[in-house]
């Protein structure tokens, strides 16, 4: 376009600054925090599924080491001085291989139902609890039984070995078992009691 006295106008070049990079959008941000807040999330309901899964197993384990202690000791009957029930070290162990069953036995049928159904017959806290001093007490208490029963089979095995020393080892393996297999998830317990929030 030209002025008025004919002139042509200047063309004036106007630099545009250069464009900084734009922040991430909310959107961005959002999907990128919750991406990695369901990826923490799931690991943390794998991690937590094995524990429970492993804690059944170590349960029922040494439930059926249990239940094995039991019914040899309390069979371990032969006549005469072959009897377990005249020595008070046999009588401790089966008295505590019959607690071990009960208590074991009743943490397979809660963990199974909370299994199948999904749904918790206790508080995750108290439940945390009683898993834990359960396991702790019950372990503490099969290997408790089995170091007092060990000295007498020893002694037995030194004058006559036979089937009654026999049987009484294999109960006291059997409960060694048993304590092995509980005190490992004693230590599972103690995990998820220190995982569990103060409600």
């Amino acid at each position: 376009m030209s002025n008025v006295d004919g002139n042509s106008s200047p063309k004036v070049h106007v630099e545009t600054p250069p464009m900084a990079p734009s922040a991430p959008s909310e959107d961005h941000r959002t999907q990128a925090t919750s991406g990695g807040g369901i990826g923490i999330i799931l690991r943390r309901w794998k991690r937590e599924d094995l524990m429970k899964r492993g804690s059944l197993a170590l349960r029922g384990i040494s439930l059926l080491f249990s239940l094995i202690s039991f019914i040899v000791m309390a069979s371990n009957k032969h006549g005469d001085w072959r009897e377990f029930d005249k020595y008070e070290e046999y009588r401790y162990l089966l008295a505590i291989a019959i607690l071990s069953s009960m208590y074991t036995g009743a943490q397979v049928f809660r963990q199974m139902h909370e299994f199948s159904t999904a749904k918790q017959l206790l508080k995750p806290r108290m439940a945390a609890m009683i898993d834990f001093f359960g396991d702790q007490i019950t372990s503490y208490l099969l290997i408790s039984s089995a170091s007092s029963a060990v000295p007498l089979t020893n002694r037995m095995r030194e004058g006559a070995d036979n089937i009654f020393t026999d049987a009484s080892a294999a109960a006291i393996s059997m409960s060694i078992f048993a304590f092995l297999s509980l005190a490992v998830s004693a230590v599972i317990s103690g995990y998820k009691l220190s995982t569990q929030p103060y409600i």
